[in-house]
C-alpha cells in the first residue's frame, strides 16, 4: 500500500492535534525544505530513518532499445536513499529466516 501526502497530513492532524489545513502546510513545508536542500546539492540526513544523497552520474554511452541506435547519454544528478541501520533492522526483524 502506498502512503500519500494526504494520509501523512491526516496522521499529523490526529497525533499532534493540528488543524487539517495546518497539518498539510507543515508537511508541504518539510517536503519543500528537503527538495531545496537536494536541489542545492546538499545531503539530507534524517536520524533513525536514512540519508538522501545527490550523486553525479557521468556521461555514458547508451542504446535506444527501439531502434538499436547508439547514443551518448549526458551526465546528470540523481537522488539516492540509504536507510539507516535502525530502519533496516526494524524492517527485517519480522522477516522469516
Amino acid at each position: 500500500m502506498t502512503l500519500t501526502k494526504a494520509q501523512i497530513a491526516d496522521v499529523i492532524h490526529q497525533d499532534l492535534g493540528f488543524p487539517k489545513n495546518r497539518s498539510a502546510e507543515v508537511l508541504e513545508l518539510l517536503l519543500e525544505l528537503i527538495k531545496n536542500k537536494l536541489e542545492n546539492g546538499e545531503d539530507v540526513l534524517v536520524s533513525g530513518f536514512g540519508k538522501f544523497c545527490v550523486r553525479l552520474k557521468k556521461e555514458r554511452r547508451g542504446r535506444n532499445p527501439a531502434t538499436g541506435q547508439d547514443l551518448l547519454l549526458s551526465g546528470r544528478k540523481v537522488i539516492t536513499f540509504r536507510c539507516s541501520h535502525l530502519l533496516r533492522k526494524r524492517i527485517n526483524d519480522d522477516f522469516p529466516s
